[in-house]
């Protein structure tokens, strides 16, 4: 029996509610500050809701570099504040909160200079593991240019003198954050994707709610809160747009692509993390992949899909294999990405200071804006916005407990994990593909396990995405909330970067199981498949071209599967 789903029916029924009664608090916005914010506001013990134009982590937290860190490179800027905090963070992620989402990685960082290098180098390195505290992850060592070519033989012999190696963590980021909206909503909390917020409602200066265009069903609802969150990350100006009231500070969006290629094409058993002339460069190991990135260039054109240019993969391409014995060529690229950073840009020298980090303000009252920030702080970024609608309920509300809620399908993951032989045994299932589930849905790996008992049919690979079993799409439908075949391709799981055709082989197969819950007809089928088959061809078109203003042209010539009205 599936349990705490984001089923279909939930998602109509959460609408309904919405309107027909006032809620505490309503958050617009379902990325991972979104979602948080619904989870911290729940667990105070308010009402709440959170509607979001597309589907969950559908904007840039689907699109990070997926790594829950410390950012060793703002010990760099002194930006200790920040870096301690994520790092509480990371540690909270990893132990307590999502154990079964996140997991250690290893880095190698190459030296190339002698002496001063590795004492400068190794300070900060220190610095960051102190600060993380002990029994956290282990600690960094100084490697020999023989030690890190023994544990990365892909690098050049002349591009290093010696290494450190470290640890930070990773997630898949796009189940995290739909993990968040699932557990908000086990606890409560209404979660309703497709659903637009199309403008506010006011009493004189107040906002005191807003209204939805239910996009699957053409619908519009009034939905009546006593605060508003404004959590839209690099929407956050186009909504505040429409209270027609100027911010305390503005967002600048920053394009970020990173590139999926084969795990065979990097002989390496660690990570690498790289200096360049105007960043750092990331090789993150990723299941059967790696991912190379990032880049970081303003971006002032379309939000929903940012574009990855021929110029911006180039980039990375040339960049990486500065240092690879082996040079990654074009053809070696299965996937690639682009997101958008919200950068904070303030109307004051002390705003614009602010960068990764993030703020809270209060523009009008009833509505609180939260922006800025990074993925690993979206707990605090959470926990700061619900504070301020706090102040302005005017009543004794619990403080936050976040930081002590474990996500669903964290309780009981050690167990299972260390059970895994047992449980593969008991499904028929390889002990591999039950690592598998374990690292997707942690202790809900039962209910996957039971579709599969009752229709055995269901534990086979998917066609064209073996790393995926059949059961896994039914269970987006059903459970965690996917509406439309994009949702699943490329968010719950992750074929769209994973495979070299971007997931047009699976997509039949993939809408056919999803049908099966949805009750979709044979030609709704076709136009999921023929919708999913357009934008892929749509991002390969735009990633042929030289400059962002053509590959954004390119990109945009995919509709929607669901239309979006553009503030």
């Amino acid at each position: 029996m599936i349990m705490t789903a984001l089923s279909p029916s939930h998602r109509d029924a959460a609408l309904e509610a919405l309107a027909a009664t006032e809620v505490d608090v309503l958050v617009i916005g379902g990325g991972v500050v979104g979602a948080g914010c619904a989870l911290d506001a729940v667990t105070r013990g308010l009402t709440v809701g959170l509607v979001e134009a597309r589907d969950l982590a559908s904007g840039t937290s689907s699109r990070s570099s997926k790594l829950i860190h410390g950012g060793l490179r703002y010990l760099e800027m002194l930006d200790f504040g920040l870096v301690r905090e994520a790092l509480r963070e990371r540690g909270l992620i990893l132990q307590r909160l999502a154990p079964h989402l996140a997991r250690p990685v290893r880095f190698l960082y190459p030296l190339k200079h002698r002496g001063w290098e590795r004492l400068y180098a190794g300070a900060g390195v220190t610095l960051y593991d102190t600060m993380a505290g002990f029994g956290n992850l282990p600690r960094h060592r100084h490697l020999t240019r023989r030690g890190a070519l023994r544990a990365c033989p892909a690098l050049r012999r002349d591009t290093l003198v010696g290494a450190l190696q470290y640890y930070d963590a990773q997630v898949d980021d796009a189940r995290h954050t739909m993990f968040l909206a699932r557990t908000a909503a086990s606890h409560g909390a209404h979660v309703a994707t497709r659903a637009e917020v199309v403008g506010f409602l006011r009493e004189g200066e107040r906002v005191t709610g807003v209204r939805v265009h239910d996009l699957e069903h053409d619908r519009t609802y009034e939905i009546r809160a006593h605060q508003v969150i404004n959590a839209t990350g690099v929407w956050t100006d186009d909504t505040q747009s429409l209270v027609g009231e100027r911010g305390q500070f503005h967002v600048r969006a920053s394009k970020g692509i990173h590139l999926v290629v084969p795990r065979d094409r990097i002989h390496s058993s660690t990570g690498l993390i790289l200096r360049t002339e105007r960043s750092v460069l990331f090789v993150i190991p990723w299941g059967r992949h790696w991912i190379v990135g990032t880049t970081d260039t303003d971006w002032a054109l379309d939000k929903a899909h940012p574009a990855a240019s021929a110029k911006d993969i180039d980039y990375l391409l040339t960049e990486v294999n500065k240092v690879l014995a082996r040079p990654l060529e074009r053809a070696d690229v299965e996937g690639v990405y682009a997101g958008l950073r919200p950068l904070l840009s303030g109307e004051s020298e002390s705003t614009s200071q602010l960068s990764r980090e993030h703020s809270v303000s209060s523009p009008v009252p009833g509505l609180v804006v939260v922006a800025g920030g990074k993925y690993t702080t979206y707990r605090v970024m959470a926990k700061d916005a619900v504070d301020a609608c706090v102040h302005s309920l005017g009543r004794n509300v619990p403080r936050s407990v976040t930081d002590r809620v474990p996500l669903l399908g964290a309780d009981g993951y050690p167990a299972l994990w260390n059970r895994r032989g047992l449980l593969a045994a008991e499904s028929g299932l390889h002990v591999a593909r039950v690592e598998h589930l374990l690292g997707r849905y942690g202790s809900l790996i039962h209910e996957l396990l039971d579709l599969i008992r009752d229709d055995p049919d269901l534990g086979r690979p998917m066609e064209g995405a073996d790393d995926y079993l059949r059961a896994e799409f039914v269970y987006a439908a059903a459970a965690e909330g996917a509406r439309h075949l994009v949702d699943v391709l490329a968010r719950r799981t992750r074929i769209s970067i994973e495979t070299f055709d971007r997931g047009v082989v699976a997509a039949p197969h993939a809408a056919e199981l999803m049908g099966r819950v949805l009750g979709w007809t044979e030609s709704q089928r076709e136009r999921e498949v023929e919708n999913y088959r357009l934008r892929v061809e749509a991002e390969r078109a735009s990633q042929e071209q030289q400059d962002d203003e053509t590959a954004d042209a390119a990109r945009l010539g995919a509709p929607d599967v669901v239309p979006v009205r553009v503030v």
